[in-house]
């Protein structure tokens, strides 16, 4: 049986410190820092890694809001898409995260886009 992406990703500890540098780099990219300018970075982080890690195969159970209704109303376009996308690359990079298990990650995302670009 093949391994799930959790557990190719490196499993809790591995995704939560992707996570972390992930809204670090989101609160310093100029594209979307704005979106974040309100927001407590603690939460923010523990909300992402536990996404990553549900989303993923992991044991954690999501408990925030679904992506549609979470960017209902923000009038995200295109370019802060990409640019969320740009920084989740980064943040793969940053930790040696292996071609397949980014390609997944970003194929996931991209997924996502028609529930977050102008909704």
């Amino acid at each position: 049986m093949s391994k799930s992406l959790y557990e190719r990703l490196g499993g809790s500890e591995a995704i939560t410190n992707i996570s972390s540098d992930l809204v670090d780099i989101h609160m310093a990219n100029p594209r979307i820092a704005a979106r974040y300018a309100d927001s407590d970075p603690v939460k923010v982080k523990h909300q992402v890694a536990t996404f990553f890690i549900a989303g993923t195969g992991g044991p954690n159970d999501y408990d925030g809001q679904e992506m549609r209704a979470a960017h209902t109303g923000m009038n995200i376009d295109n370019d802060e898409f990409v640019a969320v996308l740009d920084d989740a690359l980064q943040a793969l990079e940053m930790h040696n995260v292996g071609q397949r298990e980014k390609e997944e990650v970003l194929y996931v995302l991209y997924s996502m886009k028609s529930d977050i670009v102008y909704v």
